[in-house]
Parts: C-alpha cells; structure tokens; sequence
C-alpha cells in the first residue's frame, strides 16, 4: 500500500461516497485526515471513524459553492496546518443528470454549475499555495466519465512548482449520489441495470475502488503523473470513444 505517513490530506464530499472511502483509505496508510461536507452529520460520522482507527482527523461543514466559506475555512485549517500534501476534492452533485432537457430547470442548471464548477475552482484556488508549500502538493479532481473530453489549466501553471495535478474520472459508482437525480427510485434502478449492462466489466464500481485510485495519485508512487485523467470506468470511456 502507497505510504502516506506524516502528510495532510483534505477531502472533500468526505460525509458518503467517494469522498468517505477516500478519507477512510489515506487515514489507513498514515495521513492526517481534513474532512470537510455540507452534510455536518455525515462529515462527523466520518471524523470519528476516522479517529477510532488511530489517525488524526478534523471535520468542517462548508458550502463550497459560497466563497466566503470557503475562504473562512482555509484561513482556519491555516492556523493548525502550514501546508497541505494533498486535496480529494469529491464534493458535487448529480442532480438533473437524467432529466430531459425539455423538463430541466434553471434553478437546477444554476445549481449543479455552482457547486460542481464554481465550487471546484473555489476549492483549488484557495489550496494551491498550501499545496505549494509542501513541494510536492497533489491536487486530485473527481470529474465524471461522462466528462473526459475536458481540461484545466491548473496543471501547468502548478506542476512547474512541483504540485502535481490529476483528474480522477470514474464510471458509474455505487453511492448516495444517485438517489439525488430527482427521478423515481424505481426510475434510478432501472437506468442503473442499463448502465451497469454497458459496461464491459458488467458492473457499477465501488467507492472503495476509486479511493483505492485517488490513493495512488495523492502518493509519492505516483510522482511523475501530472495533467492526467484517470478513468476508473469499467472500461466505458472505450465504449462510447
């Protein structure tokens, strides 16, 4: 296993999905764990089993969609924390995702852009300079696979500090965030036979599987990959490409 010992790891989307496994794995190879969620009791759920297995662990409720916030916490976690190894942003949302364009609303639109795109520029933004200062800081970005074709200019202007930056775009994955979509349970299920029946590995991915990949790239095994999307799909992106 990747050895994260003595090094700072925010999470974000740390209260289910990804974004807990995420947290649970690096805690398990050694880091400081920084859990941050707008669902407070989920991310306090998460903060004390992180603590019963032995690692140091703190947990924030932030809207990161609302700059205030989040520059109010950043300012915060400096005051314990000189700098930071490695960000897991995973916080976002699905909601609209199988809505007919016809049917889908602007408060919708509106929604999943700020927190989805504004509240990940917000989120890298702010961290970089912590990153930075640890030399080899990592930035990792869960995307989606539905979104590979895009990019970022963040990884060049950072990787020649030595901060490396990486996309992790999984496939469909087994978490809360599908039952969010503003469709019936039974709606849900069905499209989730259909997705699971396209993928060539037959099946949805687990959280733990991605934070098993998000591991890897906040680690130094990953040290000469930067401006990278990984996609942990099932092979769906071969699909579809």
């Amino acid at each position: 296993m990747p050895n994260l010992d003595n090094k700072v790891i925010l999470v974000t989307g740390a209260a289910s999905g990804i974004g807990r496994s995420a947290a649970l794995c690096c805690a398990r190879a050694g880091a400081t764990i920084i859990a941050l969620d707008l669902d407070t009791n989920g991310v306090a759920s998460c903060v004390e089993e992180l603590t019963a297995i032995g690692v140091t662990a703190s947990g924030y409720t932030v809207d990161i969609q609302d700059e205030a916030e989040v520059t109010t916490f950043f300012t915060k976690i400096t005051q314990s924390h000189d700098h930071i190894d490695g960000v897991i942003h995973a916080a976002g949302i699905l909601e609209g995702a199988l809505v007919p364009i016809e049917d889908f609303e602007s408060l919708t639109w509106d929604r999943v852009i700020d927190i989805n795109l504004k509240g990940s520029f917000l989120i890298a933004r702010n961290a970089v300079p912590l990153l930075e200062r640890a030399s080899k800081g990592v930035l990792i970005l869960i995307s989606s696979g539905a979104g590979v074709k895009g990019g970022s200019s963040i990884h060049w202007t950072n990787s020649r500090s030595g901060t490396r930056v990486n996309l992790l775009s999984p496939g469909p994955i087994e978490t809360p965030i599908y039952g969010k979509t503003g469709l019936s349970q039974e709606a849900v299920d069905g499209m989730g036979q259909k997705f699971a029946a396209s993928v060539p590995l037959g099946r949805f991915g687990t959280p733990d599987e991605m934070a098993n990949v998000a591991l890897f790239l906040a680690s130094d095994e990953s040290s000469y990959i930067t401006g990278a999307d990984i996609q942990a799909d099932g092979g769906l992106t071969q699909v579809y490409s």
